[in-house]
């Protein structure tokens, strides 16, 4: 292999001597024949640490006392030179080849800053008895057998340009538990960073036998349930307490109904979150003050009370566990609208056609899936045309007030707004418009499948509806405006993310008497990209706020009602 990318395999531990020596024979001969560096930062001095560095020639840094992962992580960047930080965690075990795939993976392109790759589970001794539906209750990602562009990374399998780090500055050392690496990645997203999913790049996520049992897998997720919820509050995502309490009983239905000991480990999980929730309504939570040498970068505002416009969840289906259920999900869905849906289709077909604009903002500097979406909307019976724009460092209302602006909106029937991460099912346009108005709706949106990014759970698809009126309608990933909104809805305000306009525009179709709701029908698949990927939620947030200050809005308890669901149409 001829790889130009040098590097350095930087290895945070603490105290942990027993993984780390695994870690390392695993790694040190993958990097010696690849030209790189092994670097050791042990948080807090330990003499076995160093022993076991030593013993596979890898050079250690020490910390004088424990400061945490990020920390460690800042260390391994100011203490190293090679263009590629690869991190790793200490209890991985990397394949033959693992290093190739993520060296090959880098030269191949350079215009990525931040990549990453599978992350395996593996519980030595089998662990305890499990049911065999649940994967092994640890850290684990995968993303697919092949490379994707937005898709997330962790921080015990990625690797990191050393230009993206000296750009964005250090990792936040105040930041503990799940979520440590995230609010740097976070900050690199909103600045137009680009991160690579690394199909080959996999490694091994190990427990030991002795770690491995029932006990030490439901105290670890314990407390990585309480950094979990702590780490969603700083997102701005944070489930209310209904759902957190739903999750303990599920994993006790679990437990008891499967007889699987996981359910357990599940309990503990949701116990840890549950926990937190309540001391943070309490004031009484010990969030870790900032250590020193800690930063003051931006990361993702915290909604405040009053932030009502906001879900409070991201939505966002990862994890072995969570997109196994939810493919599940969708094929069992579309088999039941299988029985109805060539009678949609005819009709669909009968039905006069219309006169659609259709508006896209891209990425230009990232894959994304507009080219499928609008080919499948050019199937469609309707006189389309379609208006779409790179971002050119303008928001996305600032992008469709351009697309708008000349065009003679008294021509048209309906206007459709679509991001470019969206997949549209087959005969997607013809059936979506024929629903929205046999249901006489102003605004609407088809559903999101099971197996998609949605952070407000009306807008997912509902088995046995074919469309449903709703008090809220969403800005994406696909809206429909009819032509008698547009006095009232169009220009758009000039804003670049549009947080909180839909809470806006719902409250103005309120006062209007207009119709709108979610078409269940023709439900989309919006999993490119998590929501917020690509830009700033604390600007996005602050945005929202000044919107919203002297306007009527829907707010999120009255948003997620569903007023009629429409079996037949």
């Amino acid at each position: 292999m001829d790889c130009t990318t040098t590097a350095t395999v930087a290895i945070p531990t603490r105290m942990r001597a027993g993984y780390l020596d695994v870690a390392l024979a695993s790694i040190a001969p993958q990097a010696a024949a690849a030209g790189a560096e092994v670097l050791v930062i042990s948080d807090g001095q330990d003499p076995d640490t160093a022993e076991v560095a030593r013993h596979h020639r890898a050079r250690l840094e020490t910390l004088p006392a424990p400061r945490g992962l990020n920390a460690a992580r800042n260390v391994a960047v100011a203490a190293s030179a090679a263009e590629l930080v690869v991190f790793v965690d200490d209890d991985v075990l990397a394949p033959a080849g693992w290093l190739e795939a993520i060296l090959s993976g880098v030269d191949a392109a350079p215009e990525v800053e931040v990549f990453g790759g599978p992350i395996r589970p593996l519980l030595e001794g089998g662990g305890p008895r499990a049911c065999g539906r649940e994967p092994a209750p640890i850290t684990a990602l995968d993303r697919g057998p092949v490379d994707i562009d937005g898709a997330p990374v962790w921080g015990a399998n990625m690797a990191i340009r050393r230009r993206a780090l000296q750009r964005l500055g250090p990792f936040d050392e105040s930041l503990g538990g799940r979520g440590d690496e995230e609010e740097w990645l976070r900050r690199y997203a909103a600045a137009g960073g680009r991160i690579r999913y690394l199909a080959a790049a996999g490694l091994e996520h190990r427990r030991t036998a002795a770690d491995a049992r029932l006990r030490p897998l439901s105290i670890a997720a314990y407390h990585l349930g309480r950094t979990a919820r702590a780490n969603d509050v700083r997102k701005g995502a944070a489930p209310p307490l209904a759902r957190e309490l739903r999750e303990l009983a599920g994993g006790a239905w679990h437990a008891v109904r499967r007889r699987c000991a996981y359910g357990i480990v599940f309990i503990a999980h949701a116990a840890g979150r549950l926990r937190e929730a309540l001391a943070q309504a309490s004031g009484s939570h010990g969030a870790p003050a900032p250590a020193s040498g800690s930063h003051d970068a931006p990361g993702p505002a915290v909604p405040a009370p009053g932030d009502d416009f906001l879900s409070g969840a991201s939505g966002y289906v990862a994890g072995i566990r969570a997109t196994t259920r939810a493919r599940a999900v969708d094929t069992l869905t579309d088999a039941r609208q299988a029985t109805w849906r060539w009678a949609l289709r005819r009709a669909a077909h009968r039905s006069p056609p219309r006169r659609v604009l259709v508006l896209a903002v891209e990425r230009a500097d990232a894959p994304n899936l507009l080219d499928r979406a609008v080919a499948e909307l050019r199937r469609s019976r309707h006189e389309l045309e379609v208006a779409r724009t790179p971002v050119a460092g303008r928001g996305k209302f600032e992008n469709l007030n351009a697309l708008l602006a000349g065009r003679e909106l008294e021509l048209l029937d309906w206007l459709l707004v679509l991001d470019d991460d969206v997949v549209l099912p087959r005969d997607f346009l013809d059936e979506f418009v024929f629903l929205a108005e046999r249901f006489a709706l102003a605004i609407a949106q088809p559903a999101h499948r099971a197996y998609s990014h949605a952070a407000w759970p009306v807008t997912r698809r509902r088995r046995g509806s074919v469309a449903r009126e709703t008090a809220f309608v969403e800005i994406g990933p696909v809206v429909a405006f009819h032509a008698r909104t547009f006095a009232q809805i169009l220009p758009f305000p000039s804003l670049r993310a549009g947080w909180g306009l839909d809470a806006h525009w719902s409250a103005v179709a309120a006062e209007q008497g207009w119709r709108i709701g979610v078409i269940d029908a023709t439900a989309v698949e919006h999993a490119l990209r998590p929501v917020a990927a690509t830009y700033d939620a604390g600007a996005a947030i602050e945005e929202a706020r000044r919107f919203l200050a002297n306007r009527p809005y829907v707010r999120a308890r009255e948003a997620g009602r569903t007023l009629a669901t429409h079996r037949h149409w």
